[in-house]
């Protein structure tokens, strides 16, 4: 009897998910453990290993089918001598959905454009970057070619945009090879399906800044110190490696951002919880969700016992995880859950900005760029490092002044950077 193949439950959360593709095909020969499909998961890409051997009767879902529900019926397995015909009298025991491959997302132009009786078919001329059909008559590629006028560059002035004769000789005029011109690209937008990552983003986002209400507190906090000792430890790392090898560590300023956050929190232990109807849940561990930019999305990689751990242990693992999200790569347990977030857009030279709670969350830390800024100490103006960080905070779960409090321990922290290395 053939063996039913199940679209899995690759989270907890988990009651859909898009086939992605399918990684054998039909008459395949697999054994248990072999990476069958890519199931898209509301986080990431996810490879799907065979539970028993056989081979692979019939895909009853094609690979790109999108909202495939959790235990519905994907594929039949043979059992080893099993034959074929076994699959003509089966009767499936799952529900099976009627499967459709992606719609090719791709704008396509259209073969012919009627632009009366007397009308010929464009010319097949491409536009050299975009790869687009440029339409032009006859005699404007004619005129065009004698005359060294690119058509590429001419924005077309007859039906539907097609170039005619009048606009080459407007092209030449204004100076040759279409100067001056301009070309408009006649697929006026192209449809890029939305991943379950971006629709759970867009979901999630959308829940909490109608339902959570937000309030933001900004701090400025002096780096000089703290980039002195980064770099000085970083030195020593390739010092002792030596100028052919790889230096043991690399620190960054995020990963003593990421450890002043879990001190803070350690400190101030109230900002470290979440929001339910029934009670506020403070977190008795400290975990650090940190924003990792992907393709397609974001995703927040979870960095747990942080205040526990050293700068030099965060730094590696955070490393590790990041690497590991772009590849998607991370198991579900190390990216769902955390109580406290982080968003660092500092390397993309944002100043400041404020991020969106994510729930359950109470608290989610914007991080912008250090740059040198003129600040007065003393009564003197003095040139120094700083750096605008903002607290986004679920009202419910935290007031003002403790987000304060947590902002004036976290400040400390990163302006004295030798308690982080305690």
């Amino acid at each position: 009897m053939p063996i039913e193949i199940l679209m899995p439950a690759l989270s907890p959360t988990m009651t859909e998910g898009n086939l992605a593709k399918w990684t054998v095909k039909e008459g395949d020969k697999i054994r248990s453990g072999q990476v069958i499909a890519e199931i898209e998961t509301d986080k990431a890409t996810m490879e799907v290993e065979a539970v028993d051997e056989g081979v692979i009767g019939k895909l009853l879902v094609a690979g790109g089918t999108e909202g495939v529900k959790v235990n519905q019926l994907i594929a039949l397995l043979l059992e080893e001598g099993e034959d074929k015909k076994a699959l003509e009298s089966y009767k499936p025991k799952a529900a099976m959905a009627v499967s459709a491959p992606m719609p090719d997302v791709r704008e396509q132009m259209p073969e012919k454009i009627a632009v009366g009786a007397t009308s010929t078919l464009p010319s097949d001329i491409r536009h050299p970057t975009s790869g687009t059909r440029i339409f032009a008559s006859p005699l404007a590629k004619r005129v065009a070619a004698s005359e060294g006028v690119s058509l590429s560059v001419i924005q077309g002035s007859g039906p539907h945009g097609r170039i005619v004769k009048d606009d080459v000789l407007k092209a030449k005029a204004s100076g040759g090879a279409g100067r001056g011109q301009v070309m408009r690209n006649p697929v006026e937008f192209t449809k890029q399906p939305n991943n379950n990552i971006r629709k759970v983003i867009a979901r999630r986002l959308t829940e909490s800044k109608q339902q959570v209400p937000h309030f933001y507190l900004t701090v400025e906090c002096e780096l000089d110190k703290l980039l002195d000792i980064r770099k000085d430890l970083n030195f020593e790392a390739e010092a002792a490696a030596g100028k052919d090898k790889k230096p043991a560590y690399k620190l960054s300023v995020n990963d003593f951002i990421i450890k002043a956050v879990a001190q803070g929190l350690r400190k101030i232990p109230a900002a470290n919880a979440s929001w339910s109807d029934e009670a506020i849940m403070l977190y008795n561990n400290v975990d650090i969700s940190v924003a990792v930019a992907i393709e397609g999305g974001l995703i927040t990689p979870i960095v747990k016992n942080a205040d526990q751990k050293s700068v030099l242990a965060i730094s590696g693992e955070m490393k590790d995880l990041a690497a590991r999200a772009r590849a998607n790569k991370l198991a579900p347990e190390e990216f769902q859950g955390g109580g406290f977030s982080i968003s660092n857009l500092g390397m993309y030279g944002v100043k400041n900005f404020a991020a969106i709670v994510n729930p359950p969350q109470g608290c989610i830390l914007a991080v912008g760029a250090g740059e040198e800024r003129v600040v007065v100490r003393h009564g003197k103006m003095e040139v120094r490092n700083m750096m605008d960080v903002t607290l986004s905070v679920d009202h419910r779960v935290v007031d003002g002044a403790l987000g304060a409090e947590f902002l004036a321990a976290f400040r400390h922290y990163i302006e004295h950077p030798g308690l982080l290395l305690l």
